[in-house]
């Protein structure tokens, strides 16, 4: 780390017009001092000291070779250098920002679109630097491994070999320890009525599995007083319906002893006063989501919001993952005990308490400062009182790489509340973490095979089982998950849902190694390969989509059953559209669900486009959520060479200044504008008077966010303001959230193209 930071350094000394020669060429400009650019070759790339002991001839020879390729290494650090970025992103955005305020004529503006955009850090311009400096960075990264520098907490690098807590292996070994008679649940394996002990005892016949692999699922439909209408889901026999409990004894639900007293304690921050008075440990919406949860069904709750009921929801699952681990652990526990003390010859079979590999919670979350919440949240359920503090090992090292850094400025932008609730902390997509817990230890970095409870997010767990073909790749850690808890699924929408699909054709296979089980104590359900079976699977998201449905509908296969809130949407977004505007529902026809995004493009290109190819429909936004029909449109606006420009999540800072800029001047026509970027960053676009809708947004209130973006146009007073969405039949769930349930029924049945006008108080 002190030869990069001294690397740096010099790089900083450089001049702007030294940085630019030596990016563009690859070499030092013959006017400038070579001396320096040697020292600054000499301290990212030393010259091994075994090469002294060689020939003059080999010495030499060797010496030009690496010389070659210090440059390019070098090159490869200016390209990817943080500092040396920025220093020419806020060259860039501050020519850009006296252009804009001249342009935009207000303080607002000039705030938004000049000087604090230069400034803010901007996390979405990596995926098209990556692009183009691919190799470039994997040169540095193994000179840094071969100089022996630690990487591996830098977050910067895509982390091949992190690091993994091995100190600890014998403390944590569930082989070798056994269960303290103060730690409370000793006897657990005699409660019949636990639920842990229902799920897991329970022995599938061949008959039953061959019912849920073929047959269809039957569904009944109940109402509950908070969650609303639930629709449980089942291949078996019907079970009993479940019934919301009006008040939960803490007892009766048969939690680990510590939880019992810890849990109201850490949850009394989310106990309203009308909640006090019945002395409830769970809020209305926890006491029902932990019913289910603790009936051991699958469950997708659709209603989620980081502003409101967010970390709530996050305690309960906390509860019942850690309720879990920690009901396995005393069991295996408890049978090591048991099998150290039986006589000789006695049978074995009645310690099955295992699975194939030892992780048994899977928890998937969007950034790492989720997982630094779920951890904290363990910490203290874990912890009795402040006397008893549990033994977390590694807490220093991961506060440092999950915590947000103390001397990070926050970008001087107002946002949304919901985008500063979503973007909290440190927002990092590619992390992993195992967890193991013992009795009153916990054991941060555990490898993954010494873990009980993984925290990753779709990317760090997609790297990991790797691709078909890939030498390096491992999913055996996830041949017996027993939890699976998905949290905030609608962000991966935003991120790449192909790593969420990817994962869950892994989960829950045989492994291909044995990994030193002990095959006498896996149950006979691992080794009949029924785990996927017994899985349970925790969806939560704040709104209902067609790729999150099939998930939960295609890859949930639990034997209890699945659960579905399904609460239809009665006003819609539509009703915080602030501006007078006509909304103009252009519905398309399509035979198919895949044939439906070539019918979308034709009938813009044919019906659409050529209403607005006119100068005097100047100013049109076309909103389009889906990055691959961006690119299609781009192209297909190019090829006929309209007056246009565009914006994506890739798109650099100087290129969204000048775009926003020519937009609003008039200078360009149309504006291409994806959703994902608007989701990342919530600029307000000036100049807008003509909206198209490509596609109903995914976030039902992007739509009203967008059409009240038209007040901030200066001559909006008498400018005539249109908006036109295009929708199919199969945008049943997304009309509903935008025009509300009654609106959505009546345009499905009607061919005709809707009109809607707004006021701003329907």
């Amino acid at each position: 780390m002190g030869k990069r930071r001294a690397g740096r350094e010099l790089l900083r000394s450089l001049s702007k017009k030294q940085k630019k020669h030596l990016r563009e060429f690859g070499e030092e400009h013959p006017f400038y001092d070579k001396l320096l650019l040697l020292l600054l070759l000499h301290s990212c790339f030393p010259f091994q000291s075994e090469d002294s002991d060689k020939s003059s001839a080999e010495s030499d020879s060797e010496t030009e070779v690496e010389q070659v390729s210090g440059y390019h290494k070098l090159l490869a650090t200016l390209k990817t250098s943080p500092e040396s970025e920025s220093e020419e992103e806020e060259d860039e955005s501050e020519s850009e920002e006296s252009e804009e305020s001249e342009a935009e004529m207000d303080s607002e503006g000039s705030q938004e679109t000049g000087g604090a955009e230069g400034g803010e850090e901007d996390k979405k311009d990596v995926p098209e630097e990556e692009e183009g400096a691919t190799d470039t960075a994997e040169q540095v990264l193994s000179q840094e491994q071969a100089d022996g520098t630690d990487i591996s907490c830098d977050p910067r690098h895509g982390v091949i070999e992190e690091f993994t807590d091995v100190k600890h292996e014998s403390e944590f070994s569930l082989e070798t320890n056994f269960m303290e008679e103060e730690s409370g649940d000793c006897n657990a394996d005699k409660r019949d009525s636990n639920p842990f002990k229902q799920h897991m005892d329970k022995e599938l016949e061949d008959k039953e599995i061959e019912k849920m692999s073929t047959l269809p699922k039957t569904s009944s439909q109940s109402q509950w007083p908070r969650l609303g209408q639930l629709i449980f889901s089942s291949t078996l026999e019907k079970h009993k319906t479940l019934k919301a409990d009006k008040e939960v004894d803490v007892k009766q639900l048969h939690l680990h002893k510590p939880l019992e007293s810890t849990w109201p304690k850490v949850n009394k921050q989310f106990l309203s006063s009308a909640d006090k008075p019945s002395n409830s440990p769970f809020t209305p919406l926890q006491r029902e989501l932990f019913c289910i949860m603790n009936s051991y069904r699958d469950l997708f709750y659709p209603e989620r919001n980081a502003l409101t009921n967010g970390e709530e929801i996050r305690h309960a699952y906390c509860l019942h993952a850690l309720n879990h681990v920690l009901k396995a652990n005393a069991q295996v526990l408890s049978n090591n005990a048991k099998r150290r003390d039986r006589k000789p010859g006695t049978d074995t079979d009645d310690y099955r308490d295992q699975g194939l590999t030892r992780p048994k919670v899977l928890m998937i979350v969007p950034f790492r400062e989720c997982a630094l919440r779920i951890v904290h949240t363990f910490i203290s359920l874990l912890e009795v009182n402040d006397k008893k503090k549990i033994d977390v090992s590694n807490k220093k090292r991961f506060k440092g790489e999950f915590g947000s850094d103390p001397e990070e400025k926050p970008p001087n932008l107002k946002r949304p509340e919901d985008y500063e609730a979503v973007f909290a902390g440190n927002i990092d997509d590619h992390f992993r973490i195992g967890v193991a817990i013992l009795q009153k230890s916990m054991r941060l970095y555990a490898p993954f095979y010494s873990s009980d409870i993984i925290i990753a997010s779709p990317l760090g767990i997609r790297t990991v089982i790797g691709a078909e073909g890939e030498k390096k790749r491992d999913f055996d850690f996830l041949s017996s998950i027993e939890i699976l808890i998905i949290d905030q699924a609608d962000i991966y929408l935003m991120q790449n849902w192909e790593h969420v699909l990817h994962l869950m054709k892994h989960i829950n296979l045989l492994p291909l190694d044995s990994h030193g089980v002990d095959f006498s104590r896996v149950r006979m359900l691992n080794l009949n390969n029924c785990s996927k079976y017994y899985r349970q699977t925790l969806l939560f998201s704040a709104l209902q989509d067609p790729q999150i449905n099939s998930v939960f509908n295609k890859h949930c296969f639990n034997f209890i059953g699945q659960v579905a809130v399904r609460n239809v949407p009665l006003t819609g977004s539509i009703s915080h559209v602030v501006v007078q505007l006509p909304h103009v529902f252009r519905r398309l026809e399509a035979e198919s669900v895949t044939s439906v995004i070539d019918a979308r493009f034709q009938f813009f290109v044919d019906k659409v486009l050529p209403e607005y190819r006119d100068a005097i429909m100047s100013h049109t936004l076309v909103y389009v959520p889906s990055y691959f029909d961006y690119v299609r449109l781009r192209n297909y606006f190019k090829k006929e060479d309209l007056n246009f420009t565009h914006i994506c999540e890739y798109t650099k800072k100087a290129a969204v200044c000048r775009a926003r800029r020519f937009f609003l001047k008039g200078e360009k026509q149309f504006l291409l504008f994806t959703e994902r970027f608007h989701f990342y960053k919530r600029y307000t676009i000036k100049g807008i008077r003509n909206l198209i809708f490509y596609e109903l947004p995914t976030y039902s209130h992007f739509y009203s966010e967008i059409c009240n973006m038209l007040k901030a146009t200066d001559s909006g007073v008498d400018a005539t303001w249109t908006c036109t969405v295009l929708y199919s039949k199969y945008d049943a769930q997304k009309l509903a959230a935008v025009v509300g349930i009654d609106r959505t029924a009546q345009m499905l049945q009607s061919k005709k193209n809707v009109h809607l006008f707004v006021t701003g108080e329907n």
